[in-house]
């Protein structure tokens, strides 16, 4: 089926369960997934994705600046243009960062991002005064989160997108992970204690949803 959203056409694929509610997700693919249940006409359907117009276009207008982002090259925030030169080694200048190939720039931001979570991790984690193990640290790409934390073998994972935002983002996940080692939860305790590390908090989960 398909839908009408901002005077553009989208794709919409309805998958059917045994469920009593009615999803809809919009993924990076531009396409309007809607899961519900075996009884629920097509008709049923467009009236829900009327009813969720504005938070459809709100996340279609997320998704759509998201694809822009993967297409640009973004390190720490900062959007640069690539410049393919036979160059030994890879030099950022201005806005501009100068790469042999592809696959260089590549193993070189594979590199970067080891080390600058693993320098942020020590940072923060020396910050915290409570009593918390020293974690492991894992780096993958996730498509819905931007940091995981397993109290069980005590390790942090972190999403390799965050290579593409500015530091400020990149600590406020690992507060926000390290802070689960304290409270394995989002309770109150929890994020007041993810505001005593980090107090704008709020204004970077938003930068991040964003």
């Amino acid at each position: 089926m398909k839908y009408i959203v901002d005077g553009e056409e989208y794709t919409v694929i309805i998958n059917k369960k045994n469920n009593k509610n009615t999803y809809i997700r919009v993924k990076e693919d531009l396409i309007i997934y809607v899961t519900t249940n075996y009884f629920v006409t097509n008709g049923m359907v467009k009236k829900i994705l009327d009813d969720n117009y504005n938070y459809l276009k709100k996340n279609i207008e997320r998704m759509k600046i998201k694809q822009e982002k993967n297409r640009e090259f973004y390190y720490l925030g900062n959007k640069y243009d690539i410049i393919i030169i036979d160059n030994k080694k890879i030099e950022i200048i201005d806005n501009r960062i100068y790469v042999k190939s592809i696959d260089s720039l590549n193993r070189w931001l594979k590199k970067e991002m080891k080390r600058i979570y693993a320098e942020r991790l020590s940072i923060i984690y020396n910050r915290f005064s409570e009593n918390i193990p020293y974690p492991n640290l894992r780096l993958r790409h996730m498509s819905t989160r931007w940091g995981v934390c397993n109290k069980k073998t005590i390790t942090i994972t972190l999403n390799t997108e965050l290579i593409k935002y500015n530091i400020r983002c990149l600590d406020y996940v690992i507060v926000h992970e390290l802070s689960h080692l304290v409270y394995f939860n989002h309770s109150k305790d929890f994020w007041s204690l993810v505001s005593k590390y980090c107090p704008n908090y709020k204004e970077i989960k938003k930068e991040l949803k964003d």
